[in-house]
């Protein structure tokens, strides 16, 4: 693993106008396949990067280890974009607050099992 610690974060805007919010891009981390990297909180929540030789699991299983960990995936999506966010399930008030302030919608809970229809393996062949 390569941490690369930016400094100063570079600055930018996101978001619509009149919505947008300053992130910082404070670091880079390159991963060799089969190394993983933890994101936690200090209120408790946790979520796991996993580099692998064909690509990424950007999460925790969606149904098991993520809300264990406090965290409720949603796909949520604007006019032209999709994206993945993870909720705490104490704060849904603010998380609906900030999905209204950047007009986008939930598409769906992705912890809930009657959402995700899984093929099995064999049906991808």
């Amino acid at each position: 693993m390569d941490v690369r610690e930016r400094k100063p974060p570079r600055r930018f805007a996101v978001g619509p106008k009149g919505a947008q919010a300053t992130l910082a891009h404070c670091a880079d981390v390159a991963l060799e396949p089969d190394e993983m990297v933890s994101f936690v909180t200090a209120s408790g929540t946790e979520f796991d990067v996993v580099r692998k030789a064909w690509g990424y699991y950007a999460t925790p299983s969606l149904n098991a280890r993520l809300p264990e960990k406090g965290l409720r995936p949603a796909l949520v999506g604007s006019t032209t974009r999709r994206y993945v966010l993870l909720a705490e399930p104490a704060r849904l008030d603010e998380f609906h607050a900030y999905l209204k302030s950047q007009h986008m919608t939930v598409i769906a809970w992705l912890d809930v099992d009657e959402v995700v229809s899984v093929k099995s393996a064999s049906e991808h062949s």
